[in-house]
C-alpha cells in the first residue's frame, strides 16, 4: 500500500515524515536513513539492521570464502589491517 503524503522543512533543514508513513513502516525515534538527492528528488533509505539468520548467514559465507583462500585465524587481524590501510 503506497501512502502519498506532504511536509515541509524547517529552517533547521529538518523534515517531518508523516504518522502514516511512519506507521506504515514501522519507523520509531531514532531510525537511521541514507538521504540520496538528484535534481528535484530527494529520497530517504531507512537503514535496518540485519536479523540475527541474516548476519549469521554472513558469517557463514565469509567463513567459507576465508576457508577457500586458505586464511588461517591468526591472520585475520593482520588482513584486517591491511583492508583498513593500516600496517
Amino acid at each position: 500500500m503506497n501512502t502519498l503524503a506532504t511536509t515541509r522543512m524547517s529552517s533547521k533543514g529538518q523534515i517531518v515524515i508523516p504518522e502514516a508513513i511512519r506507521k506504515q513502516l514501522n519507523l520509531k525515534a531514532g531510525a537511521q536513513f541514507v538521504v540520496v538527492g538528484e535534481d528535484d528528488v530527494v529520497i530517504l533509505k531507512a537503514i535496518i539492521a540485519p536479523g540475527m539468520d541474516t548476519f549469521d548467514a554472513l558469517i557463514q559465507r565469509a567463513r567459507q570464502q576465508a576457508k577457500l583462500a586458505g586464511l588461517k585465524r591468526a591472520e585475520i587481524p593482520i588482513s584486517v589491517s591491511k583492508a583498513r590501510g593500516r600496517r
